[in-house]
This record gives structure tokens, sequence and C-alpha cells, in this order.
């Protein structure tokens, strides 16, 4: 396992495409895999996408299975690998959220999305996940996902007046905001 560097806004990497993986339970996929859990842990991250540290799969890792650091009101999301994923928005309610990313260190925006959605993928294995999920469980699914897709969370937002710095808009957690690159 190694612990990667995190490509950050303005790098090319994050706005393409990420290509859907073809080859389950392969060394080298348990390896990436490995790689993203570690990268994430280190940063105290709540997900990762493959193509953050440079790798433009259709791979992505979230949930801590305990509580984050960086989002202490958010709800306990499990641990989930989650391959070639489909994210299905259930009803058209959005929900105001506010959003960080690994990619985009140092900084918050509240982000609109879908209240509730279906996620399906694959893990590691091949083994199918079909998931129905709210909360903060589906922002997460969500952010994480956009990153496959080449958008970061600031493409989202409605209102650049809601986007600033962590240690002004939540000083209280402006130490688990931490950048090692």
């Amino acid at each position: 396992m190694a612990l990667h560097s995190i490509l950050k806004m303005g790098e090319p990497g994050l706005l393409a495409r990420a290509e859907p993986v073809t080859a389950f339970n392969t060394p080298e996929l348990e390896l990436l895999v490995a790689d993203l859990w570690e990268t994430m842990h280190s940063r105290s991250g709540a997900g990762l996408a493959a193509p953050q540290i440079g790798v433009p799969l259709q791979v992505v890792v979230f949930g801590t299975g305990m509580l984050n650091p960086r989002y202490p009101e958010a709800e306990i999301v499990p641990p989930t690998v989650l391959i070639n994923p489909t994210v299905t928005p259930m009803g058209a309610t959005m929900e105001d959220g506010w959003e960080g990313c690994l990619s985009v260190p140092g900084l918050r925006g509240l982000v609109p999305r879908y209240a509730q959605v279906r996620y399906q993928g694959f893990d590691q294995h091949g083994d199918s996940i079909d998931r129905t999920v709210d909360g903060f469980h589906a922002r997460l699914v969500q952010h994480e996902c956009d990153h496959l897709w080449g958008f970061l969370y600031p493409m989202r937002m409605k209102d650049m007046a809601q986007f600033g710095f962590v240690d002004t808009l939540f000083p209280q957690i402006a130490d688990a905001e931490t950048d090692i690159d």
C-alpha cells in the first residue's frame, strides 16, 4: 500500500470521465482499493475517488464506520467500495448541505444534492451492490461519484457567496482539515 498525493482543483485529470473497471478480483484492483483507503484515512477523508490520485478508473471508497472529524454532525456511513456505479435520484427533492473535498483543501461550499438516491455497482470482488440511501450517505455517494464523471462540488453550487475557507466558516473543525501533500 502507498500513500498518494491528491490532485487539486485545476488539475486536468479531475475534469476527465473515468473508465469502467473491466477486471475484478485482481491484485492490481486490490492494491488500488487499499491505496485509496490508506490515502483517505491519512487525511481524515469521508471518501476518495481513484481519479483524485491520478487513476482514471471508476472506483470510489467512502465511509469510515465511525464519526468523521471533518463532518462531526454527519451520521456514520459504512465503509464501502463502489466500482462502475450508477446513481439514480429517488424523487426530485433536493437538499443543500456543506461539502468539502480533499481535492479542494481548506474550502467548503453549500451544494444542492438529491435527498435520496439509489446506487448500484460492484465491490472489488465483482459482487453487486444495490442500496437506497438518504442523508449524508446520499450526499457522500453523489459527491464521490461526481469525481468519476469529471465534476467537483463547486461546479454544483448555485451561490458562490456560500463558498469559503473552513477556518472562517467552521473554525471548530479547522484542525481536522489536513493537507499533507
